[in-house]
């Protein structure tokens, strides 16, 4: 191998070519990313003959074919990577200028939740470009994007960089899949489940996570510590973007930090930030009629679409208005307990049978409560029910079966509660109807009462009406979990499901109301 072929290997395995390379530099070093003053940029258009800066020499970005300009909203985007004192100075200063900079260590950290489709992705992909092409100071350097758990996450990502190229200058990259060099700069994309090489980094410049709210619950974490770990070692630029997904995720964990200790500069574009420019008004109308509009473009947190409840039997839910208030003292009713100390959250759900329908009057999650607090709040709410037929719990949890058989004076004896269950089940009767306090396995019978929860919610009145009623302001966790729930074979798969605790209460509630009954 000569030595000409050998530096063209070694060029086509990190990513380019010195072709290539001396291309693009030759027509994009020096130039600005974009004008955002638009009589200013049109007369530099002029001036220089079409060549004014690095977006329109490379070509614009394009929906449906058409190119479309650099939005106002992605000045925005703009200005908090390169200006220190934008979303970081005093809330109650008039000015945004560089001298005004509260917090110097949220600089070049940015987290982006927005809507889907305003191009923010490629507005980044764009943004690292420019960075290695503009002049030389990233040359013997890295740049990151991490993408969800799939390879060809990685390789589309890298696609689109490279063909960001192709159309108008006619560049090609003859180089591995997930990597491109751009004038010596290695842009490598890494799928969250295969981030071991981007732990051992030697100079990173500009770290990406895409769409960060979708990696896996137990990669969330370790994505951010790896990025952030790189933040003394090399300063890079870090930016999360995502779609919101479920409750709880990194995304809201990010949220929720107070401005004075979060590294992030936060940043929020909902669809009105596209509308009239890259959205029009006929395609966000259209997409108002999908349950997952919400999310995808008002940065709710709701999570996706599950597959266990249609999302019309979640709304006749809502339909006939109740007082979710208003307690029947003599209706029956039923209590449900999803007892957590630990990592997850201690839910209780209680419903009530009111004119042939099952009425939810109470659905709420606790966050690592304290164990005589919720016997307590147990024991209150039993009170404030009146009359109660049942308290279902967990039977995995069997201290709270046993302190509260003791708080409403019921023997607790396991050895009298297996004998009942057998004996129940071989002549095939109801256990509540032999004790108060019903412990539940879900081992046995999480699968039959998910079923049972699904057929409640599915089955419809002569009138079309839902038998359950639940009032959306007031229980939207529940809600929300009802839309989220995604099971295999009726076993919920909690990884991707939203608010699983308020769910498991809810469906122990539902036990009581038998078809028989």
């Amino acid at each position: 191998m000569t030595f000409k072929e050998l530096q063209k290997f070694v060029e086509s395995e990190s990513g380019g070519t010195s072709e290539s390379n001396q291309i693009l530099v030759q027509k994009l070093r020096g130039k600005p990313f974009w004008e955002w003053g638009r009589k200013e940029h049109k007369r530099m258009d002029v001036a220089h003959k079409g060549q004014c800066c690095f977006n329109h020499i490379i070509g614009l970005p394009k929906k449906d074919g058409v190119e479309k300009p650099l939005y106002d909203y992605e000045s925005l985007l703009y200005r908090a990577l390169l200006t220190p004192g934008y979303l970081n100075s005093s809330p109650s200063s008039l000015t945004r200028e560089p001298d005004n900079v509260m917090h110097p260590f949220k600089e070049k950290h940015l987290w982006v939740k927005k809507a889907t489709g305003l191009g923010v992705t490629e507005f980044m992909l764009r943004f690292m470009a420019w960075l290695c092409l503009r002049n030389d100071d990233y040359r013997n350097s890295q740049m990151v994007v991490v993408t969800g758990p799939n390879e060809s996450l990685a390789i589309k990502l890298v696609k689109r960089l490279k063909l960001l190229f192709t159309d108008k200058l006619g560049v090609t990259f003859d180089s591995k899949e997930t990597v491109i060099n751009l004038n010596g700069c290695e842009i490598s994309a890494y799928p969250s489940n295969h981030i071991d090489s981007f732990r051992s980094l030697t100079n990173p410049k500009f770290i990406l996570v895409d769409e960060g709210d979708f990696l896996p619950n137990f990669q969330q974490e370790d994505v951010r510590h790896v990025a952030e770990r790189y933040i003394a070692k090399s300063d890079p630029w870090i930016v999360f973007v995502s779609t919101p997904n479920k409750p709880n995720g990194l995304f809201e964990k990010i949220e929720k930090e107070p401005f004075d200790t979060c590294i992030y500069k936060k940043m929020f574009l909902d669809y009105t930030y596209g509308l009239g420019k890259i959205y029009t008004k006929e395609e966000i109308d259209k997409a108002r009629a999908s349950p997952s509009f919400e999310r995808e473009y008002c940065l709710k947190y709701q999570g996706l679409i599950g597959n266990v409840f249609s999302w019309s039997s979640i709304e006749n839910t809502f339909k006939i208005p109740y007082n979710s208030l208003q307690i029947n003292p003599s209706a029956a009713k039923s209590l449900a307990l999803d007892p957590g100390f630990g990592s997850s959250n201690f839910a209780i759900v209680a419903t009530q049978l009111v004119n042939g329908k099952i009425q939810v009057i109470h659905a709420e999650e606790y966050v690592r409560p304290d164990f005589s607090e919720m016997i307590e709040e147990v024991w209150q709410l039993k009170q404030k029910c009146g009359h109660v037929n049942n308290i279902y719990v967990d039977a995995s949890s069997p201290e709270i079966v046993q302190a509260l058989k003791h708080e409403f004076e019921e023997r607790y004896d396991e050895q009298l509660i297996s004998e009942q269950k057998a004996y129940c089940k071989k002549y095939n009767l109801h256990l509540e109807d032999r004790m108060f306090i019903v412990p539940i396995s879900f081992a046995v019978e999480g699968a039959k009462m998910l079923q049972h929860t699904k057929y409640l919610l599915d089955e419809r009145e002569e009138d079309g009406s839902s038998l359950i009623q639940i009032d959306r302001e007031r229980f939207h966790k529940l809600v929300t979990s009802l839309r989220t729930a995604v099971a295999n074979e009726y076993k919920l798969q909690k990884e991707v499901s939203s608010f699983n605790d308020i769910m498991d209460a809810f469906r122990l509630a539902l036990t009581f109301y038998k078809r028989s009954k």
